[in-house]
């Protein structure tokens, strides 16, 4: 069967899946990932029914680096019958002022993308290495970019440039914006779910281990969070969100920090992970019974409610809000504690809808419709590799 291959190549994770090409467009076939790269590698594979293909755990210096992540993966991959390759689409968080839509890769087009490295280090290395290797060892079939960026490129200019000199925006310093990907697939599912809503005013929130938040107004991008790279706006696992630059220049010259240690403190070190002293992972520190994990959490809840007023406020008004992504999904607490400081624009929780995390967690009389919407990055990248290749 025709099929593509959908890569998310992250810092500790190679995340794939195969979607076989239909006269009507897309069926899931496998789903799976190499985590705990260097530390616990696990290669997991499940069918679309859910069974599981392969489940296999590997020493850590067997398994210590991406590259390692992507030999392996690739050899499973190889082992499977009846997949005839037409094309891998491949998640890139950056894509910097040069890409506003899915593109096909050449050698030029990944030598320009690699430029924006350094806005987006713990992703954009990562995003890239697997397209290398694909295009060195399967050179016929089509490489697709699909880029986080892309859906904000609508946004006004006197919405995403930064009180500079007009020459640094003509040069890229710009506010991007990303998860774009979850927020395209929020804004189509939406339009399935709720068509009223979602051709209105929606702030839908992007919380995982990366987090943001999107203002969508007639299911496109109008303001988000995130800014020039992925440290901006929400607090973070590790990453500390919205923070005064001048923070940066003290460190460098108070603290005689140098541009790699700021760098490893911003987006390793910080965050959920440096406020509590614990761990960055919300489930860890929800199960805790330390107060500096509870302080991490009581910081996470209110920068996100700081930022949906000031989504709200672009908007000039709400109509829903969607929760969405790993804590987004699958944290009643987290969302209890967002929804109740959202009750001054009108919106009011159903506890026991969001305890058992249904589609809709706002009572009928809520002014403000709440949402839980399970995200699909991969099915996204899926869509736009298909559409490419076949206008290609």
């Amino acid at each position: 069967m025709d099929a593509i291959l959908v890569v998310n190549a992250g810092s500790s994770s190679l995340k794939f899946q195969i979607f076989e090409i239909t006269g009507t467009g897309l069926r899931r076939c496998i789903r799976g990932q190499m985590d705990g790269i260097g530390t616990k590698p696990r290669l997991v594979a499940k069918s679309a029914d859910g069974d599981v293909l392969v489940d296999r755990r590997y020493a850590p210096e067997a398994v210590d680096h991406l590259p390692d992540a992507i030999a392996e993966t690739r050899a499973w991959l190889m082992t499977l019958e009846g997949f005839a390759l037409k094309a891998i689409g491949h998640r890139v968080v950056h894509g910097g002022p040069n890409y506003a839509k899915p593109i096909l890769i050449d050698h030029d087009i990944l030598d320009t993308l690699a430029t924006f490295q350094e806005l987006a280090p713990l992703h954009q290395p990562n995003n890239l290495a697997p397209i290398r290797l694909a295009m060195e060892i399967n050179a016929d079939v089509p490489q697709v970019a699909c880029f986080d960026t892309a859906f904000h490129r609508g946004h006004a200019p006197h919405t995403d440039c930064y009180a500079l000199p007009a020459s640094y925006y003509e040069h890229g310093v710009r506010r991007y914006g990303f998860h774009g990907l979850s927020y395209e697939y929020i804004a189509e599912r939406l339009t399935e779910v709720a068509p009223d809503v979602a051709s209105g005013s929606v702030v839908v929130a992007h919380l995982g281990s990366g987090a943001s938040m999107c203002a969508l107004k007639e299911a496109k991008s109008l303001e988000t969070t995130m800014g020039f790279t992925a440290l901006d706006g929400l607090p973070m696992s590790t990453r500390p969100g919205q923070m005064d630059p001048g923070v940066v220049l003290y460190l460098i010259d108070q603290h005689g920090m140098s541009v790699a240690e700021v760098t490893d403190l911003l987006y390793r070190s910080s965050g959920l992970k440096g406020l509590s002293g614990i761990s960055g992972d919300m489930r860890e520190l929800l199960a805790s019974s330390d107060p500096h994990a509870a302080f991490a959490i009581d910081h996470f809840v209110h920068r996100c409610a700081l930022s949906a007023g000031m989504l709200a406020a672009a908007l000039g008004g709400l109509d829903a809000f969607v929760f969405t992504a790993g804590v987004g999904e699958n944290s009643a607490p987290i969302r209890a504690r967002i929804s109740e400081r959202l009750a001054w624009l009108g919106a009011e929780l159903d506890p026991a809808a969001n305890e058992v995390g249904e589609t809709v967690i706002s009572t009928p009389a809520s002014r403000v419709r709440l949402y839980v919407l399970p995200t699909d990055e991969e099915l996204m990248i899926a869509r736009h590799t298909l559409a490419l290749i076949g206008t290609s």
